[in-house]
């Protein structure tokens, strides 16, 4: 956007934006700072992965491209600041509009968790195992205690600082279930129990994380990733046990999550469907399934952020239903003598190492914007290798490729079963680079990764130095360490 729309634009603010007096404030402290001016109001934010999101100033699926893009432009003709209509809460309350949801809503939801178990008439499982829960002062308490207490698993220890909705969250500044410091009060109550498990689910409770022993009895984070391959592994497992597999299974995940997935999934007949980075494309396949006479095709649905879906009555990820068939399948394997870190080295074992690195670089305002897409434009021109490895395929998804939305992503399927993942954030000013690395052992994966990852910040990101967020999704023998 040009200079003079950016001056229109802010005059309109320091004329309209009234209520708020700190933001007049901050309004006031942007004229004497060009950059900064330039960086509030250089461009309209847009949706993103996770809807519209920027840097602050002062059931169906989420909405896909096409609806996005369709919404975007009925926004665009509206006026910021006259075309906002409000209405109180209590009014809506009285006109209709606003209504609270009824308890059979709520009844209906915890029984169509419960018909995700996957376990056979004959199945045993050690209900009585020890699980500590923290909902990491969000909204996940009631849903998932009841859900799990219904199920048989009393032996549930709350963390009681973390126990209550508080926005503020006095004991965990950043309540990610990816994040160690999210967790380490849940582990100090894990030791102190000697539980079994940790589950914490994040705020709105559509995520989850969890945390095992390892063979030294010492409690480790697992990935999101290493999760879900448990997932997949046990539920395709115990269907094909109990003869419920469908005859056309499918999995959904997106493009940045761990390809061993699909090793797994073959290795049972179930075809696996990639999507866009985001749970509303996996929805979104749903969705077309039900169309095609196939929803009880869709087994599983993950994502490397901690996003699980196993059925098909509701269309985003649902830490209630994962919480829910982790502690059922950390039970059935403990009925069973084997720990879920024990059935993770068995997966290793059988489909070989595979570590999985997300790493973000902050690029802020007008002038980063455009450095992120320069990136992406030298980066679309190819490359032959990266890190020692070669380039054996680059997927360009611009170009809409599979069937999917055009998006500005790119992935380089490298040799040895090696890939990276390219793509500028869809909600904050940040380029993402995901990367699956497989190799005989941890140490060999880390050796890789490591050359792949300062490969490419050398020879592409020459800049990043001062303004690079690093963030990395450790593998649970690497989470941190052991806490």
């Amino acid at each position: 956007m040009d200079k003079n729309f950016i001056q229109t634009e802010y005059r309109r603010w320091m004329e309209l934006a009234v209520e708020d007096p700190d933001l007049q404030e901050e309004l006031c402290a942007l004229a004497a700072d060009e950059e900064k001016l330039q960086d509030a109001f250089y461009r309209n934010l847009e949706f993103g992965t996770g809807g519209l999101r920027g840097v602050i100033g002062a059931d169906g699926c989420q909405i896909t491209t096409k609806a996005a893009s369709e919404i975007l432009t009925e926004i665009e003709k509206l006026d910021l600041f006259r075309d906002i209509k409000r209405l109180p809460f209590e009014a809506g309350i009285v006109e209709g509009t606003i209504r609270y949801i009824e308890k059979e809503v709520e009844d209906e939801f915890i029984a169509a968790v419960r018909a995700q178990s996957v376990l056979g008439s004959s199945d045993h499982i050690d209900r009585d195992m020890a699980i500590v829960y923290s909902p990491l002062n969000g909204t996940g308490l009631k849903p998932v205690c009841r859900v799990l207490q219904e199920a048989g698993f009393t032996n549930l220890t709350i963390v009681k600082e973390q126990e209550q909705p508080d926005g503020a969250f006095p004991t965990c500044p950043y309540p990610n279930p990816e994040i160690k410091e999210a967790m380490t009060l849940g582990i100090e109550y894990a030791k102190r129990n000697n539980a079994d498990l940790l589950l914490a689910t994040d705020p709105d409770c559509d995520r989850v994380g969890i945390a095992v022993k390892n063979t030294g009895g010492e409690y480790v984070l697992l990935s999101g990733n290493e999760t879900g391959m448990l997932l997949l592994d046990y539920i395709c497992a115990r269907r094909r046990a109990s003869h419920t597999m469908p005859e056309n299974p499918v999995i959904v995940k997106t493009i940045v999550t761990i390809d061993m997935a699909e090793r797994i999934a073959q290795a049972y007949g179930v075809s696996t469907v990639n999507v866009l980075t985001g749970f509303k494309y996996i929805g979104e396949q749903i969705g077309l399934l039900e169309k095609q006479g196939r929803t009880q095709d869709y087994i599983l649905g993950f994502e490397e952020s901690y996003g699980y879906l196993s059925g098909s009555y509701v269309r985003d990820k649902d830490a209630v239903n994962g919480a829910f068939l982790i502690c059922e399948m950390s039970a059935y394997y403990k009925a069973h003598g084997i720990s879920l870190w024990e059935k993770l080295q068995e997966l290793y074992e059988q489909y070989g190492y595979c570590l999985n690195t997300l790493h973000s670089y902050t690029f802020e305002g007008a002038a980063g914007f455009a450095r992120m897409q320069a990136i992406m434009e030298v980066l679309r021109r190819g490359i032959r290798e990266l890190g020692g490895l070669q380039v054996e395929k680059c997927l360009d998804y611009a170009q809409g490729l599979d069937g999917l939305p055009k998006s500005d992503v790119l992935k380089f399927r490298l040799e040895k079963d090696c890939s990276v993942v390219v793509r500028p954030s869809g909600t904050e000013p940040k380029l993402k680079a995901y990367f699956s690395v497989s190799a005989g052992n941890r140490d060999m994966a880390e050796r890789i990764e490591e050359k792949l990852t300062e490969d490419l910040e050398k020879r592409f990101f020459k800049s990043y130095e001062k303004i690079r967020s690093k963030f990395r999704i450790r593998p649970s023998s690497e989470a941190g360490g052991q806490i």
